[in-house]
């Protein structure tokens, strides 16, 4: 193949080789996809309804919720069809858009969780400003900014990806079309460009990380300065689930794009895949309403509400 244009579908990575394999993945993977749907439908629905939750960090929190249900509905429905199916293939155009909103799903919640560290720093640092620095109408635009920045980034990558000769076969080793494994396919004089861009890209996500790190420092010495430990207590449990969401869906993710080559391999990359890409939509739900009394509060009225609604229609 001398180009990519030769090239009419690409075959992803098989999960497993066996049939019994393949059922099994399809319904770990149907089972995580439809806690995610749900856990993240229930905040949605919850933030969306409860006029109690309409301040600015339910707001991003909503937002969060929107991207991690696109997120994981790019990648996992192709890969359990494939399993069920017994079949590899996705076409060219398939793997062009996968690509596409993945990355802009991906970039727009890392801009979104550099949001809501500034959030979370003024709410706690400067309390008195809050509703001055994060106005209804500051938030909106901060939120349409993540979302914009996500998709230029994503209209940048793909187009520059896609644009390379691909003369390496068609055999992508992952289970969605990542980059890496896009330019892996590529010829090796042909993708300095996309490699530039990566290395930029990974200079502003660093960026994004110091600004979360310097936050969070912030935030810890105005915590140390609250003087009950009821009233230190509360700002901790407002802030510690989006840490532990940061922690979880930096680390995953620069290890994905930042190891070294020499310790690749198909099985650890499908690992850390779906570490950064599957999981973190299916547990931010939890890990934001474990410590979240007013979240969880709105959710159990919502699915009270409803069990009642339906009783009282069968009945």
């Amino acid at each position: 193949m001398s180009n990519g244009s030769s090239i009419t579908h690409f075959l992803l990575l098989p999960v497993a080789d066996t049939r019994e394999l393949q059922l099994c993945h399809f319904w770990l993977f149907l089972g995580i996809f439809l806690a995610a749907l749900v856990g993240n439908g229930l905040i949605i629905t919850s933030t969306a309804c409860d006029q109690h939750l309409q301040t600015p960090m339910y707001f991003f929190l909503l937002n969060l919720s929107l991207l991690d249900v696109g997120c994981i509905s790019t990648t996992v429905p192709k890969s359990m069809a494939n399993s069920l199916w017994d079949t590899r293939a996705i076409s060219y155009t398939g793997c062009v858009a996968q690509l596409f909103f993945f990355v802009f799903l991906f970039s727009a919640e890392y801009s979104l969780l550099t949001i809501m560290s500034y959030d979370r720093y003024v709410a706690i640092s400067k309390p008195l400003h809050y509703g001055t620095l994060l106005g209804s109408r500051a938030c909106v635009h901060m939120a349409a900014a993540a979302w914009v920045s996500g998709f230029l980034h994503a209209l940048l990558h793909t187009a520059n990806t896609f644009s390379l000769p691909l003369c390496r076969g068609n055999a992508v080793e992952q289970f969605f079309c990542e980059i890496p494994h896009i330019l892996k396919l590529s010829c090796s004089h042909s993708y300095n460009s996309e490699v530039g861009i990566i290395v930029f890209s990974a200079f502003l996500y660093f960026g994004c990380f110091i600004f979360i790190v310097g936050s969070y420092v912030q935030i810890f010495r105005a915590v140390l300065r609250i003087p009950s430990e009821k009233g230190r207590h509360k700002a901790l449990s407002t802030c510690l689930p989006h840490l532990a969401v940061v922690s979880l869906f930096v680390t995953t993710g620069a290890f994905a794009y930042l190891k070294s080559p020499s310790i690749s391999s198909p099985s650890l990359d499908l690992v850390v895949s779906v570490l950064y890409s599957v999981v973190p939509p299916a547990v931010n739900p939890l890990i934001y309403s474990l410590r979240n009394q007013e979240l969880k509060d709105a959710v159990r009225k919502l699915v009270t509400g409803s069990v009642s609604a339906a009783i009282h229609c069968l009945l």
